[in-house]
């Protein structure tokens, strides 16, 4: 008798049909047991006495399993798929979550008629396939894939007739399709557990919203929403979306999305029971199942939280609820999140109210999607009628691929359930009264179709540059009179929308800053003939009084810093992004050396000013220090250096001497930085006994131990021969002598052939400035006597 071996055996999940089967190979070798990938007709799967089928590379294993048992039989069994290879049992699909087997044995079977049948010692069928497909003919093969889907096929030509994928439960698999008819008002949904170890259809739902055409996904608590994801707006997949979803299709009766996977990691989407979805990646070194994201969590991000014409802002270090613009609490004196927000000033309509840009904007509930629209076209919809309060546009090319692509979203009443998102929002156009001062409401439109050149733009600048010469005003308006809100860190950038709804970053200098008129003329003379991929690009400029503003493309995920730096963003780029940023910081300093009209030295290279356009492609930004090079010049020296110390060549900072080798010492600690996850200044390296970053990298290098200087958060899933041919380039970038150090196309050719020799580095020369804090090292002036040269001693 083998009732016996159905006691469960610990809490990582053992096999019952596994366990059983290891006392029937004991008994008779010549048993069905199994352990590969397939079902057919004539090698069904038993329970007790047969073994789970395991996909073809491993990671995926289906079986019988129980999470309820009395002491010698599973009170409950259960038909599903669970990760195989991780010690911690994760299950993915489950077949009969809501009629489980109750007696003593099982057996799931290809029949020739019906497809898949799961039925119990009775004879009952527990689950079918046959309502969703019928085969035909015999000879059917179910097979589990090492993807998670477990496809039935027909025996002549292959034909997939039926998926797991298709049918899921409480998990998202990458290849799963999350499909909205918003025609017949129909949509997948996945339906969390009941509770932690009932697997049975719980409270909680997520889908696409049927009755919002889709374009949004929607937590369901029953039958009302408990969290949206937001609008689509059109954004190509940034940052940890990249790898969420590969492709966003509209065929003109639905709309999906298809969830991309991550090369080398086990990823997936949960719906607990608790109502929150995470996205999950497993982690080697821990063991464990790591969150990078996970919604709407414990603060105001449940739908509705902050009332009427309130928002949840998350931008800062804590969620809280705060009112729109224009908009005070609904009590008086404070947010009640029931109450919401009231308005400060009643609209008058009749051409007497205004349109407010709030920019990085998760946009309301309940709108109204009309399309075939421009975004004027969008924009006089709303202003024409009063009781529109609000509007937003987007243009849909990126992911729509039949149909008109404009998304035109007015909203009628209240506005409910906004957020402030940041760099993943969009632009929400709110209805205020009166007119803002200084705002002309009949403004010709800037085109951005090439912008044109409208006029040279300073009679005592070059008169050959052909420049858009954009006015104050329209900067004024474009960016609400430089409202906080539409801030982008620091260093004077913020963000505006022109009147066409081009969105733009705008970089103020004020009457304090360094950066006086020459190296404003600097800035745009450089940029405004430079034309390459990885350098930003500038867009017009602006001088009115002491005010001096460069107008710069708008590059979504901001700067590298704010990834690299910061734990909660880090595992979002993955090795693959972060070598196509060394490599195209690598090309666009090359361009400024070598490939230009004229040789240009950045002087400024640092992670904060590489921008990140929404493929997370490199940029290089901010050539105020930068300077033109003669065509017989080969190094300068100045008695004021500029700059940020850590990222300063020893012979600039010291003797300020500079010259493209000082760019490529730069890009070396970039590199580093880029490669280890830390800061040059970061004090996990004074911890260790190692002065800075180039000491700790140098020390490892040498040690042979270069493994151990790679970003844990990229470690198990990069290419080594990869990491450590950075690593060794970017020693040979920081090497003491100018002379040592390769040219930018010598470090672009070793970065685009693994297997070109590389000289061997030699050790480094640490300067050390220690009397300014990083704030004060920024653009300030240098003196040698307050700084150092260090040996650095291998160990």
């Amino acid at each position: 008798m083998l009732l016996p071996a159905w006691k469960w055996q610990g809490p990582r999940g053992t096999s019952l049909a596994s366990m059983a089967c290891d006392r029937v190979r004991g008994r008779d070798s010549s048993s069905f047991c199994q352990s590969d990938d397939r079902l057919t007709p004539a090698k069904p799967l038993i329970f007790p006495g047969g073994d789970k089928l395991i996909s073809d590379g491993g990671v995926f294993a289906l079986g019988f399993f129980s999470l309820t048992t009395t002491n010698s039989t599973p009170s409950l069994l259960y038909l599903g798929i669970w990760y195989n290879n991780i010690p911690e049992r994760t299950y993915v699909w489950v077949a009969n979550r809501d009629n489980p087997i109750t007696t003593h044995t099982a057996r799931l079977a290809v029949t020739n008629t019906s497809g898949l049948v799961l039925s119990d010692s009775k004879g009952r069928t527990i689950w079918t396939t046959a309502n969703t497909v019928t085969i035909g003919g015999g000879g059917a093969t179910a097979v589990l894939q090492n993807t998670g889907n477990f496809v039935l096929r027909l025996p002549v030509d292959g034909t997939e007739v039926w998926q797991s994928i298709d049918h899921p439960t409480d998990t998202i698999l990458p290849g799963f399709k999350l499909w909205t008819n918003y025609k017949n008002h129909e949509a997948v949904r996945v339906v969390a557990w009941r509770g932690p170890r009932d697997p049975s259809t719980g409270e909680f739902s997520l889908s696409g919203d049927p009755d919002q055409w889709g374009l949004q996904i929607v937590i369901w608590h029953g039958a009302s929403p408990s969290w949206r994801s937001g609008v689509w707006n059109g954004a190509t997949a940034t940052g940890l979306t990249r790898y969420i979803w590969s492709q966003i299709v509209d065929n003109g009766e639905e709309i999906y999305a298809i969830y991309n996977a991550v090369d080398g990691i086990l990823t997936h989407w949960k719906l607990d029971y608790t109502g929150n979805v995470s996205f999950r990646a497993w982690n080697n070194v821990s063991s464990t199942w790591t969150s990078p994201f996970e919604r709407p969590g414990h603060g105001c991000l449940h739908y509705g939280a902050c009332g009427p014409f309130g928002y949840c802002d998350i931008t800062g270090s804590f969620q809280e609820c705060k009112c729109l613009d224009g908009f005070e609490p609904a009590d008086g004196f404070s947010l009640n999140s029931s109450r919401g927000c009231r308005r400060k000033e009643e609209l008058r309509c009749g051409g007497q109210d205004h349109f407010f840009t709030l920019p990085g904007m998760k946009v309301p509930d309940k709108f109204l999607y009309i399309r075939n629209r421009t975004f004027e076209e969008c924009a006089d919809e709303c202003d024409r009628n009063c009781s529109c309060t609000a509007y937003a546009y987007a243009n849909l090319r990126t992911i729509l691929t039949t149909g008109d692509p404009s998304r035109c979203l007015v909203w009628m009443g209240e506005l409910l359930d906004s957020e402030k998102a940041g760099a993943v929002g969009e632009n929400l156009y709110l209805r205020l009264a009166g007119s803002p001062a200084g705002i002309r409401r009949n403004k010709e439109v800037l085109k951005k179709t090439e912008l044109g050149y409208l006029s040279a733009f300073h009679d005592s600048w070059d008169q050959n540059l052909e420049f858009p010469d954009i006015s104050y005003e329209d900067l004024t308006s474009a960016t609400n009179g430089f409202h906080e809100t539409n801030m982008l860190g620091k260093g004077g950038f913020g963000k505006g929308t022109l009147e066409d709804g081009m969105e733009v970053a705008v970089k103020r200098l004020n009457k304090d800053s360094e950066q006086g008129v020459e190296q404003f003329r600097n800035e745009v003379v450089l940029i405004a003939k430079l034309q390459h991929k990885n350098l930003v690009r500038l867009l017009g400029c602006c001088i009115h009084g002491d005010e001096k503003l460069l107008i710069y493309e708008y590059l979504p995920n901001k700067s590298l810093d704010k990834f690299l730096f910061d734990h909660a963003m880090k595992s979002v780029i993955d090795w693959q992004t972060r070598f196509n940023i060394i490599k195209g910081v690598a090309r666009g300093l090359l361009y400024l050396h070598q490939d230009s009209r004229m040789m240009i030295i950045h002087r400024d290279l640092k992670t904060s000013n590489i921008l990140l356009d929404a493929e997370m492609n490199p940029k290089i930004s901010d050539f105020g220090m930068a300077r033109i090079f003669g065509n017989s010049e080969q190094q300068v020296s100045t008695r004021r250096v500029v700059g940020t110390y850590g990222y300063m060549a020893p012979e600039y900072a010291m003797e300020g001497i500079f010259s493209v080798k000082s760019d490529t010492y730069s890009f070396g600690v970039l590199l580093l930085e880029i490669v280890s996850g830390l800061k040059i200044s970061s004090p996990h390296h004074i911890v260790m006994d190692f002065p800075n970053l180039i000491a700790y990298a140098w020390n490892l290098w040498k040690d042979g131990m270069a493994e151990a200087f790679v970003d844990k958060m990229v470690l198990e899933s990069c290419l080594l021969n990869e990491v450590l041919q950075c690593i060794h380039i970017g020693l040979l970038c920081v090497q003491d002598s100018p002379n040592a150090r390769p040219h930018m196309s010598l470090v672009v050719s070793m970065l685009d052939n693994e297997d070109m020799a590389r000289p061997i580095p030699k050790q480094p020369i640490y300067f050390v400035q220690r009397h300014y804090d990083e704030e004060e090292r920024q653009g300030s002036e240098s003196s040698v006597n307050n700084a150092s040269l260090t040996a650095l001693e291998g160990r």
